[in-house]
């Protein structure tokens, strides 16, 4: 679909790069020439990803640090850059999350999603854009967020609030920014399958009802998310700034209209009802 030389030149930090969508989108970036740096807390996934992308002729760098705490990042951002060179991009994708009943949900547990999710992305936001704005060159983010950042979530309290926050400093940073050549967008992924509180879901026998809610009756694939964060750092979309793009096979509008679950009846079936349900002439 892209060229092999279509990030040719620019070096993309990921924070939570070493498993999941991180992963994806590490691999894909380097397998189109931009060089990788990878960031999170566990050393075996970050070494066995940046392995990978070096395996298959790419660049690629990695540091274990917590995006809660802003020194442990500019150490990283310094090791990784002393590897690669510059960063141009950054792609804000650490999280956490867990299903829990809001009222039973402890200060401690919303703090933790919380830290990591908005403080986390503000930590590492505001070390490369510090960095980019001193050397006068721009750069790019891209967040990773969700649908329930603007419709909010039952269940998953803390990591509602962190989203919503997440994406209005996406939009805010995209206007505040521009005048240092810095873009600022984000990607909604619904549902894909991996780990944490979706992967819980599948376990806990919600998979089929999952797949009902979606219009085109299926999961998102990780290439299908990495292929769009992709072109979001490419040449064909620098005139993009301030965007969230939803990639979820329509979900939330589903989710959100009124008359969606007549397209889980059999179209004949529905078809029949309708006729029915119209008033009789005469």
């Amino acid at each position: 679909m892209f060229q092999s030389d279509l990030l040719q030149g620019q070096n993309i930090l990921i924070t939570g790069g070493g498993t999941g969508l991180g992963r994806a989108m590490a691999e894909r970036f380097g397998g189109l020439g931009a060089g990788v740096g990878i960031l999170g807390r566990r050393p075996e996934p970050l070494e066995e990803t940046a392995g990978a992308i070096s395996g298959a002729g790419g660049r690629a760098a990695w540091a274990s640090a917590d995006v809660r705490d802003p020194a442990k990042i500019a150490a990283a951002v310094d090791q990784m850059e002393g590897e690669l060179g510059p960063f141009t991009g950054l792609v804000n994708n650490a999280a956490g999350n867990f299903l829990a009943p809001s009222e039973d949900l402890s200060p401690n547990a919303f703090d933790a999603v919380v830290q990591i999710v908005l403080y986390g992305t503000y930590h590492a936001t505001m070390d490369l854009g510090r960095r980019w704005i001193e050397r006068g060159g721009g750069g790019q983010i891209l967040s990773i967020v969700t649908t329930y950042a603007w419709m909010g979530s039952s269940f998953v309290l803390p990591s509602a609030c962190a989203k919503a926050g997440v994406l209005a400093m996406t939009r805010s940073l995209a206007v505040e920014w521009a005048t240092y050549g810095i873009r600022s967008n984000a990607i909604a992924p619904g549902p894909f399958p991996t780990e944490g509180a979706f992967s819980r879901l599948a376990a806990a026998g919600f998979e089929n009802e999952a797949k009902k809610m979606n219009p085109l009756g299926r999961f998102g694939e990780e290439s299908e998310l990495a292929d769009l964060a992709a072109f979001l750092f490419s040449p064909m979309a620098t005139y993009v700034n301030g965007e969230c793009v939803v990639i979820d096979g329509g979900e939330w509008l589903k989710v959100g209209q009124e008359f969606s679950k007549y397209t889980d009846i059999p179209r004949d079936e529905m078809k029949a009802m309708m006729r029915a349900m119209k008033p009789k002439k005469g």
